[in-house]
Formats: C-alpha cells, sequence, structure tokens
C-alpha cells in the first residue's frame, strides 16, 4: 500500500520541477513578481487539494490553472485599479525588497517595453497571446480558461498580436527615435504644453503607475487627451527628472536609490509617438532594474 505521505512528496516534487517555468508563466500575465509568486502558491494549493490521477500531463495541467488564476488577478486588479492618476502622489509606492530569485526571474523574463504593451491588453487577449505565443499552449487548452471557442480564443491572441506588433513599433524602435519622443514628452509636460504633449501621443496611449501603499497594485488610465493632462500635474517632476537607460530603454528618472524613486519606462511606435508609459515605484520592480546614465 502506498504511503499518503509518499504520494504528497512526490507531488511536491514534480511541482517543483515546474516552480520556475509557472513562475515565468505568471510574471508575463501580470507584470508583478509579488502576484506571480502568489499565483503560483495558489496553484499548488490547488494541486494539493486536487485528485491528478487521472492527469496526464501535469505540467499542462498547472500551467492551466495558473492561467486561470492569473486571469482572476487580472480582473479583479483591471476592476481596483480605475482610479484617476491626478496628483503626483500616486506616482510613489511602499514595500519590500525583491528577493535575488526573484530578481533572477526578472531578469530572465520579456523586455520591459513588452510588458508596458502587455498592460494595454484585456485580460482574456493577454492570457491567450501569453499562452500561445509564449508558452506554445494549444488553443483547444486556452478556450476553457477563457470561456471561449478555440477559434475565439485564437482570435483573442491575434488581437492582441496585431496590438504588440502594431507595436511592431512598440517593442524595439530606433533608439534615436525613442529619445527624441521621450525628450519631446517630458519638454512638453515641463512646459504644461497642453497641445504639444497631445501632439507626442499615440491616440490610445496607455499610463500605468503603481499606487502607494498598495503592493501589485497599479493605475491604469488612457486616451491621449487624459493623458496629457496627468502629464501637465506631474511638471514637477518632469523638471527634476533626468535622462536614463532603463533595462537598455531610454527613458526617464528622479531619485534613484532613494524610497521617493520613480521611474518612467515607454514604449514607443515607429511613427515616434509614445504609445504606453509605466511609472515605476514599487521597491520589488525598481530593485530590478537596470538603471544606468543615458
Amino acid at each position: 500500500m502506498t504511503d499518503p505521505m509518499d504520494d504528497k512528496d512526490l507531488l511536491a516534487a514534480r511541482f517543483e520541477a515546474d516552480r520556475n517555468r509557472l513562475r515565468a508563466v505568471a510574471y508575463r500575465m501580470l507584470g508583478s513578481t509579488a502576484e506571480a509568486e502568489d499565483a503560483v502558491q495558489e496553484a499548488w494549493l490547488r494541486l494539493s487539494r486536487s485528485d491528478t490521477g487521472d492527469v496526464r500531463n501535469l505540467s499542462g495541467w498547472l500551467t492551466t490553472v495558473v492561467g486561470r488564476v492569473c486571469l482572476d488577478m487580472l480582473r479583479s486588479r483591471r476592476t481596483r485599479r480605475e482610479e484617476p492618476l491626478s496628483a503626483p502622489e500616486a506616482a510613489y509606492g511602499d514595500g519590500e525588497a525583491v528577493e535575488p530569485e526573484q530578481q533572477a526571474m526578472l531578469a530572465d523574463s520579456v523586455g520591459l517595453a513588452l510588458l508596458v504593451v502587455l498592460e494595454t491588453l484585456e485580460p482574456a487577449e493577454r492570457l491567450a497571446f501569453v499562452l500561445h505565443d509564449m508558452f506554445g499552449v494549444p488553443f483547444d487548452d486556452i478556450a476553457p480558461i477563457v470561456d471561449r471557442t478555440p477559434v475565439a480564443a485564437r482570435q483573442l491572441a491575434s488581437r492582441a498580436r496585431r496590438r504588440v506588433q502594431g507595436g511592431g513599433s512598440v517593442a524595439d524602435p530606433d533608439q534615436a527615435l525613442r529619445r527624441a519622443a521621450v525628450s519631446a514628452f517630458l519638454a512638453a509636460a515641463r512646459d504644461g504644453d497642453f497641445e504639444a504633449l497631445v501632439a507626442v501621443l499615440d491616440p490610445d496611449v496607455t499610463v500605468r503607475a503603481d499606487v502607494p501603499g498598495r503592493p501589485g497594485v497599479t493605475s491604469l488610465i488612457h486616451g491621449a487627451a487624459t493623458v496629457a493632462r496627468g502629464a501637465i500635474t506631474y511638471g514637477a517632476f518632469a523638471r527634476a527628472s533626468g535622462p536614463v537607460l532603463v533595462d537598455g530603454l531610454y527613458g526617464a528618472a528622479l531619485g534613484v536609490g532613494t524610497p521617493e524613486a520613480r521611474v518612467l519606462v515607454f514604449a514607443i511606435t515607429d511613427a515616434g509617438r509614445v504609445a504606453a508609459v509605466d511609472i515605476i515605484t514599487a521597491p520589488d520592480r525598481l530593485a530590478a532594474l537596470d538603471i544606468r546614465p543615458a
């Protein structure tokens, strides 16, 4: 007769063998090391409570579970994050230092520019794109997670892919073009020039910012006019900030190495417009960045 403890130890060992990959899936889905860890832990709890005797592909089963958990977290985050980014205080964060293990995961993860663009996707689109395009999960397996047919799941991934690539732009434009766009954005914010800001912004621009005192929670605003008004509010930051390279991408920063540090990462289109901005203040996210003078 098999000892139940032996079965549990075997299950734990199989889970540990998949842990790094599951973290990678969760981080690409959530863009937050803390939330990624939470999602992976929830997957373990579900595994430990489930009868997996008939599961032939445990790795696939775990990926599906993590996908479901992340989708729920993204949807919950979306209902919490629709807060107006109307005051400079919204760009300050507080939290604990990131663990070395989490730093390693971030270093091996996707580029910041892509993460910024992924934040503009609807939760179901993001899940379909990440699972299929990054991890090769079949649409037949993705469909039940998003409560759609495989054909509809394929369409979700296709829409996300167009955004990311159309976008193709956004992921890695010419560095000189990136620098010009970021400089124009900051100059217009410094001067409080609404029309100049709108001119440098993509019509569908999105700004995400860490919310102070709420680890893993971010504010999200979108639309050129709304973002331009918010940027004018941040004129003091624009005047005090300096150009930096963030993981090799041209951006802006203030107070690096202090509790008040703020870093802006930009996604730029081929047309030289700002498509998305990520305002990073949470200590765990800042600790994982390679920030150098531009």
